[in-house]
Formats: structure tokens, sequence, C-alpha cells
């Protein structure tokens, strides 16, 4: 391979490696503290604040243009929003934007108000998406949450209709585990603490900074998932009574004052949908039938599809061969009624039935974020047995900072103590070391926030690893070259030579590594778990920066700068 072809190869992998990196360095080194504290925040608190401050910048604006000021300069989206609608209205723009005209721009306060505090809703989020996608700490370096579920048996009996044995709780609470482990730690390197707690509790420690919407993004709700029959004609009757009755129909709990309004089999239960805050929002009440249709533990999978014909978005999830011959049976009974998705007591989604269905089910109508919102609540939703949250708090790290600052410094004097070793030792040769090593810790740690891994003190023992590893892969080519320079080798030969005949060596090396980081990643669990794939990880990274950039340094050093001499060390001419 030309010279060219591995420069653009080396210079594409950087830039990739930067913008996977980028997230990582602006979150913690370019986002203010207060912006993290907003963006860290729940969406309830989010909402309030947005609310809030909207209002108060609305009246400031109000205020100012009584005075005849212009809009102060932290509202200049409300100008720009102001320009927008003048030109979509073909309006001559006024000869000044000052507080007054933005205003008047406007059909009503309310639409200045949303336009502010959509403003503050979008910076946030953003940041919020941010703070997802960068690299996170591990609980020994900076805590987490620390949460205690417990299992509703009482609720696992009602649903199987039977009383429950020791083997079924036992069975309930080992799956609870295993869901919440793969929803949890996908990749090994989030390292969670996940384990029972008496007969039917779940203890969990969630690494990273505590969001308290973190939890109710794993466990989605008690977890209680099932589909039921829509009963329309009940579902009108109880609306008429209930729109004549507003405040006589539902007791504080949500149940009938008067049980005879609607069929004893029917249950009202509420309607939610997702409002600009991703909070469910009520928009009203139907009726379903008690009887479960389908339960959510018969889904394997659920994903978006775009439909063939008007390129609108789907959802389709498959089920198991048990569920299939069940929704067989409702939909072949029930085509052209409705089917509602109810997830803890919550009507999630309604669909009509167009025909009989086995395996795999199609769901229509619904916007994007609708549809994602879907598949994701069928995606995991559906949980063995319900879980509760009993207990919910959030637990230092359990280094301190003083600890952390201690640990980095020696990180950073170690890898400075090789490199100026190499330097010394080997010369200009060093250099080349050096920048590869460089390129190394960049690569690796851009690999770690590609895939938002978590950084542990056993993932950084990982990564030191495949530095030392490293090193010694340029150890080992330099010293062939010594020898092909002993043998009265040109520089080109030299350098030819020392990398072939150290290529297997290293590969050997690094091969036998990746196959023990293998076989740990798989049969380990937790910390050990996380130090295997951050070995897996440095094991490719070092064989490319020793292999593939050292190479390119020492071919342009000759080829482009015409260097005839190789500095190597102090007794090597």
């Amino acid at each position: 391979m030309s010279k060219r072809y591995r420069f653009i190869i080396i210079l594409v992998t950087v830039v990739i490696c930067f913008v996977f990196l980028y997230p990582t360095i602006r979150w913690y080194y370019m986002v203010p503290k207060e912006d993290k504290a907003q963006a860290l925040s729940s969406r309830e608190q989010i909402k309030i604040y947005a609310s809030q401050t909207a209002q108060a910048d609305l009246q400031q604006l109000i205020e100012t243009a009584k005075a005849d000021g212009e809009v102060p300069p932290g509202l200049s989206p409300v100008v720009s929003a102001a320009k927008h609608i003048q030109r979509d209205a073909k309006l001559p723009a006024p000869s000044q934007w000052d507080a007054g005209a933005v205003l008047s721009t406007f059909s009503s306060r309310r639409e200045a108000l949303e336009v502010i505090e959509s403003n503050y809703r979008e910076k946030i989020f953003k940041l919020k998406d941010l703070q997802k996608n960068a690299v996170q700490l591990g609980l020994d370096l900076s805590g987490g949450l620390s949460i205690v579920l417990q299992a509703d048996m009482e609720a696992l009996k009602e649903r199987l209709g039977r009383n429950l044995n020791d083997d079924d709780r036992e069975d309930a609470v080992n799956r609870a585990l295993e869901v919440l482990n793969s929803r949890i730690d996908r990749f090994g390197l989030t390292e969670p603490v996940i384990r029972r707690q008496g007969a039917d509790r779940i203890y969990v420690e969630i690494p990273g900074t505590a969001d308290p919407e973190r939890i109710n993004s794993i466990i989605m709700g008690k977890g209680g998932l099932a589909f039921h029959l829509v009963d329309t004609e009940a579902a009108a009757t109880f609306n008429q009574y209930y729109t004549a009755h507003p405040t006589t129909t539902l007791d504080s709990q949500g149940n009938l004052l008067d049980p005879t309004i609607v069929p004893s089999d029917v249950r009202i239960l509420g309607v939610y949908t997702k409002d600009r805050y991703g909070l469910d929002e009520f928009t009203g009440y139907t009726a379903v039938k008690k009887e479960v249709g389908l339960d959510g533990n018969h889904i394997k999978n659920a994903l978006v599809e775009r439909n063939n014909l008007d390129g609108k978005p789907e959802v389709t999830f498959m089920l198991d061969s048990e569920g299939g011959e069940l929704f067989y049976k409702l939909t072949s009974a029930n085509v052209g009624k409705s089917l509602a998705i109810v997830l803890d007591d919550r009507v999630k989604s309604q669909a009509t039935i167009q025909t009989a269905i086995r395996d795999a089910v199609r769901l229509t109508g619904f916007s994007a974020d609708e549809a994602n919102n879907i598949a994701l609540t069928l995606r995991t939703a559906a949980l063995p047995v319900e879980l509760e949250v009993v207990t919910q708090q959030s637990i230092g790290a359990s280094m301190g900072e003083d600890t952390i600052r201690q640990g980095l410094y020696a990180l950073i004097g170690g890898l400075v103590a090789v490199m100026i070793f190499m330097l010394m030792y080997y010369k200009g040769a060093g250099i080349n070391a050096v920048v590869a090593q460089i390129l190394n810790i960049y690569f690796m740690f851009s690999v770690l926030s590609a895939f938002n891994f978590t950084l542990t003190l056993p993932s950084i023992a990982g990564f030191i690893l495949t530095i030392g590893m490293a090193v010694d892969a340029n150890v080992i080519v330099f010293e062939r070259m010594k020898e092909e320079l002993r043998l009265g080798k040109s520089r080109k030969a030299a350098i030819d030579a020392g990398f072939d005949k150290a290529f297997w060596a290293i590969m050997d090396s690094n091969i036998t590594t990746f196959i023990a980081a293998l076989f740990l990643s798989q049969l380990g669990s937790g910390p050990i778990q996380g130090f295997a794939v951050s070995l897996a990880i440095g094991v490719f990274s070092s064989v490319f920066t020793a292999l593939f950039v050292s190479r390119l340094i020492f071919d342009f050093d000759t080829d482009v700068l015409g260097s005839k001499r190789l500095s190597l060390s102090w007794r090597t001419k």
C-alpha cells in the first residue's frame, strides 16, 4: 500500500475518532457546571424550570416594550422567530426590531411564551443527549444511583390466575435479574451491581451522575405490559356520563364510584401520550376488557419500519410461538375492533385490528416519535414480574477527589516517564514511538466514547496494560532494526527488514492477549468483564499504531524528507 493511501487512512481514522471523542471533551471541559446540573435534572424539573424562566423572560420583554427599549440580549431566539413569522406572512419588516416590534409580530402572548420556552427546552435536552454520548465514570470514580426494587408477587399471582409456589417466585425474580442486567450492562463496561436481596427484592447500583430518570428508563415503570380489547360502546357510555358528572364519577384512585355505569367485565383506564418533555400527558378515558388479550412477555422484539407505500412509520413486533397462537385467536375473532396497549394501567396506544395476525404484528397510524416510543415500550417494558422502587438514593464514589487526582498524576507521570525513556534510549526513533503512543491513547478513548462505555478503575488498568504492550512492540521493531544496521544495511532496508521480521512476534503476543481477553469477557462479569473489553480494544489500537502508524512515519522521513541515517541508539551509527 502506498504512503498516500496509508496517510489518508490514518487521517480519516483520526477525524472519525475526534467525532466520537468530541461529546466527551465538550461535556467535561466546555459545558458550565450550572448547565450540567440542569441537564442532569429530571424531565419534571426541566419542565418547571423552562416554564418559569420563560414566563419571567416574557414579562421582562413586555416591560421593555412598554419602555420602548431594545430586546434583552438573552432573548435573541425570540427575535429570530419574529423575523421568520414576518417573512412567512410576506409583511414588510419594521425599521427596527425593538421589544415592541417583536411582541407585535406574535398573534398572542402565549405564542411568544412558547417560543421562549421551546428555546430553553431544546437547549437542555441537547445537553442531556450530549451527556448520554459522553464517556461515563464508574461507581468507583463518580458514584451513582442505588435502587432497591421489589417484585410484586400479588400482581403475578393475579396475572397467572393461581397460587404461587416457591419455584414460581424463584423463577420470576431470577428472570427479572437477567432482564435488568441485559438492559443496564449491554456492553459489559457499565459495571453495575445487580443482586438479589432477600426473597423478592433486587438491589441495583448504577454508575454515573445521579440522574433520577435513569432508573425509569431501565425498568419502564412497574413492567406490567398487556394488550386488551377496547369496548367502544362502554367507552362512549362512560364519557357521556363523565361529561355530565365530572366530579362524582371517579374517586381519587381513579375507580368508578358507580360500577354499574359500565359492564362488569370492563375497566376504565386513562389514555396517555408523551408531551414535549417526554412526560406522560393525560388525554382522556377509554374502556377496555378486564381479560388480558395477550401478555407482553410473549414479545420477542420490536422495531420501527417505514411503510413501502406511503413511507409512514409503523411499529412491528414479533411474538414467540405461544404468543403467536394466542394473538391469532384474539385477532381472528375481533377483526375491526380496537386493541389497546396497556402499560402499568395506562393506555399508551390504540390500534384497529385489520386482519388475523399470528407472529409479526404491525401497528400503524403514529408519528415517528410516537412509533419509537411504542417500540421502546414493547421492547423493554415486559418484565416477568412487576417491579416497584422501594428506595432510591445517590451514592458517593468509593474514591475521593484527592485519590482520583493522585491516580491521574501517577498515570500521567508513568506515561511521561516511559516516553522520556524512549526518547533518551532510542533518540530519533523514540519520537516515532511517542507519537504512536499518543495516537494509541487517543484511539482507545475514542472507542470508549463511541460505544458510550463507562470508565472505571479496571478498564483504566486494561488500557494501561495495552499502552505497555504498545511500547513493547516499538522496542521489538527498533531492536530488529539495530540488528539490520549492524549487518551494514541502508536505512530503508533496515526499516523494511525490521518491521517484516518483528511483525509475527508482535502479532503472536497480541493475538494471545486478545484470546485471553475474549475468554475473560465471556466468562467474567462486572469489573473483570470491563477489564477484558478495554484490554481487547487496546490490543487492536496498539497493533494499528505500532505497525501501521509507526511504519508510515519512518517511510515519510526516508522517502519525503530524504533522511539517509537512522537515529536509533547512541551506540548505533
